[in-house]
């Protein structure tokens, strides 16, 4: 993945984030079907810089270093916002979409993350859904197990159907099982659903994220 953009603080969290070391469906009620992610011993280094990047405090703002990688970034806004329209009642307006699409896009440059690969992880995790909840109690978009709340946040799960909360543990959770896994996305992807070495779930993943792909 080519970054486009310089993202305020990455080059300072850049050392953090390097340290990181069946598809969910919504139901009736928003209830997901995603797999469990198997709860792991965490070295305390690793611990520390997950944590860190969950609790920095950085707005989720670009700053682009040209006018061609704004514009670039501006038609990819328009251009996924007019794919989200219509796929669900949570992201309905055109401010909700534009504030997801700001985060989303700034927590995938933030956590060096092919932001098509992610929308297809959340597709099939949530289908867009704020706050779905699967059986095993992953919660919100990108699907975020709720030990994660209590190993590498403030401990209350409920904060994970926050918007910029969930993407942002979503991404940094990605970014470590990618940095466990060498960065084989079929690894960490199903290290992510709880199926690793199992095909049906990058499978899904990687065909969803071909409807996100973006070339201006």
């Amino acid at each position: 993945m080519s970054v486009v953009a310089s993202v305020p603080g990455m080059a300072s969290r850049r050392s953090v984030l390097t340290l990181l070391g069946a598809p969910a469906l919504l139901g009736l009620h928003g209830l997901a079907r995603a797999g469990a992610q198997i709860e792991e011993p965490l070295a305390d280094a690793v611990r520390n810089a997950l944590s860190a990047a969950i609790s920095s405090g950085e707005p989720p703002e670009p700053v682009f270093a040209d006018t061609e990688s704004r514009l670039r970034y501006l038609h990819w806004k328009v251009e996924m916002n007019t794919r989200l329209v219509g796929r669900n009642a949570d992201l309905k307006t055109l401010q909700h979409r534009d504030e997801f699409l700001q985060t989303l896009w700034y927590d995938c440059q933030r956590a060096r993350l092919d932001v098509a690969l992610v929308l297809g992880l959340i597709q099939v995790e949530s289908n867009f859904r704020q706050f779905a909840v699967s059986s095993a109690g992953a919660r919100g978009y990108m699907q975020v197990m709720p030990f994660w709340a209590r190993s590498i946040g403030d401990g209350d799960a409920n904060t994970l159907f926050r918007m910029k909360l969930n993407l942002r543990f979503g991404c940094v959770i990605l970014r470590h099982y990618l940095n466990l896994e060498r960065d084989d996305p079929f690894m960490a992807l199903g290290r992510y659903n709880g199926s690793r070495g199992k095909k049906t779930y990058p499978d899904a993943v990687q065909g969803a994220r071909r409807r996100w792909e973006f070339s201006a």
